[in-house]
């Protein structure tokens, strides 16, 4: 599939240290093998919560580069970076002057980073080195204000930066929208597949350098091949524009919980994180996917901060400026996916 993707133009392959159980990079090493790395640029990554002190920054990108059997990587990414990351591990163990001494020695060509956070978090990052030629970000149509948003984009490009794209598809779940989403889709008089729409709204923007795609099959890749083959900046006009601001619309009425995250129900006294409650609950209803849902529920909340922590107490009430009955909507995402929970306990 790799060497397909590469014979037919694909120039960019993006991997990380922990990708696959930390067989991604092993697997691309091999693939890019008989004259195949010299046709691509390779992305790998620093898994900065695995960095305790500065020499695990040469530790672990030797073994990278052991892996990819190769002695530079084209680009080295900071991996999720947010607010805490950057401050706790990249500014604490100095792996900025790690990452300048790397440059300088030809073991990475240029440095960058992946994000996960606000856009506060976002521009700290960005001004806080002279060393960044490019940058990571989720962004789509649904996407567009959350995380580094295109705010973030427009930012980062502004500066020189080179902008790579992740989550196009949200992670698949814009390939296969709701029923009333795709209805909406299919009036346009141009057809397109979800997927078309997704990939055009990002080719479009002249300020997005790459856009990820993670491809399962051939059959993917063809598929991307085929759109990609078609994208240019500035293909969309007003009346696409006009129709994913419907859809974008459409998902959002689907959010059934009007949470903002503005987090002035926060410090919960009880340790609830009422927003991230709500944000998962809002996800399963938006895309129908309670599985996915669920997955976000265990891995982004502690045992403690998940609605079964709703001690009704009402102090969030008199705070919120949407006006939520925090503790009905909680309830009803503790039967909604702390039952998920339950299922799975007595299933072991």
């Amino acid at each position: 599939m790799m060497r397909h993707a590469i014979d037919k133009g694909v120039n960019y392959l993006d991997t990380a240290y922990t990708y696959h159980e930390g067989k991604s990079e092993v697997v691309i090493g091999r693939a890019l093998e008989d004259g195949y790395r010299k046709r691509v640029r390779v992305a790998t990554k620093l898994p900065v919560w695995l960095v305790h002190g500065p020499e695990d920054f040469d530790r672990i990108l030797s073994e990278q580069l052991d892996r990819l059997r190769d002695d530079h990587v084209d680009f080295y990414l900071f991996h999720g970076l947010n607010r805490k990351f950057w401050r706790e591990v990249v500014l604490k163990h100095d792996l900025l002057e790690k990452a300048r001494a790397a440059l300088a020695d030809g073991r990475i060509r240029q440095l960058g980073f992946s994000f996960h956070d606000d856009y506060a978090a976002f521009k700290e990052i960005l001004d806080g080195s002279d060393l960044w030629s490019f940058c990571q970000i989720q962004y789509n149509y649904i996407n567009v204000e959350d995380q580094a948003g295109q705010r973030g984009l427009k930012l980062a490009a502004d500066r020189g930066l080179a902008v790579v794209v992740m989550e196009p598809l949200l992670g698949g779940r814009l390939a296969d929208p709701p029923v009333e989403i795709m209805e909406t889709m299919m009036e346009f008089p141009l057809r397109r597949t979800p997927v078309e729409w997704a990939f055009g709204w990002l080719w479009d923007q002249p300020d997005v350098s790459v856009v990820l795609s993670g491809m399962s099959n051939l059959t993917q890749v063809e598929e991307n091949l085929r759109l990609a083959a078609r994208a240019k900046v500035h293909c969309f006009g007003t009346k696409e524009q006009i129709l994913l601001a419907e859809v974008r619309a459409g998902y959002k009425a689907r959010t059934v919980i009007p949470c903002t995250g503005c987090g002035y129900c926060m410090p919960c006294p009880n340790g609830l994180d009422v927003p991230a409650n709500f944000d998962v609950y809002n996800y399963a209803r938006a895309f129908d996917d309670v599985a996915t849902a669920q997955l976000r529920y265990d891995f982004f909340l502690k045992p403690e901060e998940r609605a079964g922590a709703c001690q009704r107490c009402g102090a969030c009430l008199d705070v919120c400026p949407q006006q939520i009955s925090v503790f009905d909507w909680m309830e009803k995402v503790r039967v909604l996916l702390d039952s998920c929970v339950r299922e799975k306990e007595n299933q072991q």
